[in-house]
């Protein structure tokens, strides 16, 4: 099985390190970017499995990055697990619009940073198969 590619979006340094760490000895390929507005690009460029990704950045906060990203067809679909310890209920309307899965409270216990990845993963990969099986059957229909 070939190791799952973590795209890690945070202007905070000591952040990403600590970050990179965790998912590294849990067999995961991090990416770390912490320049912001390349950051689609970059996501494009190595194709990750789950972006985990900053709320409150300086320039550009999580929640324009993640609409940047969900409006890019290379990268629309890429399930994106927000990282904050400011997070409201108010968001949670802010995080369906622009695209955010789910939400990690900071600090980050590597057990639920780990169940929110593998989580996130196995629903994409299920939206993924159920597209194809209508694809499928679209083809099939056609064909007849």
């Amino acid at each position: 099985m070939q190791k799952r590619i973590v795209a890690i979006i945070d202007d905070n340094q000591d952040s990403l390190r600590e970050l990179e760490k965790i998912l590294t000895m849990a067999g995961y390929t991090p990416v770390l970017v912490n320049d912001i507005f390349n950051a689609v690009d970059i996501v494009i460029k190595n194709k990750p499995d789950v972006i985990l990704m900053e709320l409150k950045m300086p320039n550009k906060n999580g929640f324009a990055l993640a609409d940047a990203i969900n409006r890019v067809f290379e990268t629309k679909g890429i399930p994106i697990i927000a990282m904050s310890n400011l997070f409201k209920d108010e968001f949670k309307w802010l995080m369906d619009f622009c695209g955010i899965k789910r939400w990690i409270e900071k600090p980050i216990l590597p057990l639920n940073l780990i169940w929110a990845i593998e989580n996130e993963i196995e629903q994409n990969n299920q939206w993924d198969m159920e597209k194809r099986l209508e694809e499928m059957e679209a083809l099939h229909a056609v064909a007849l």
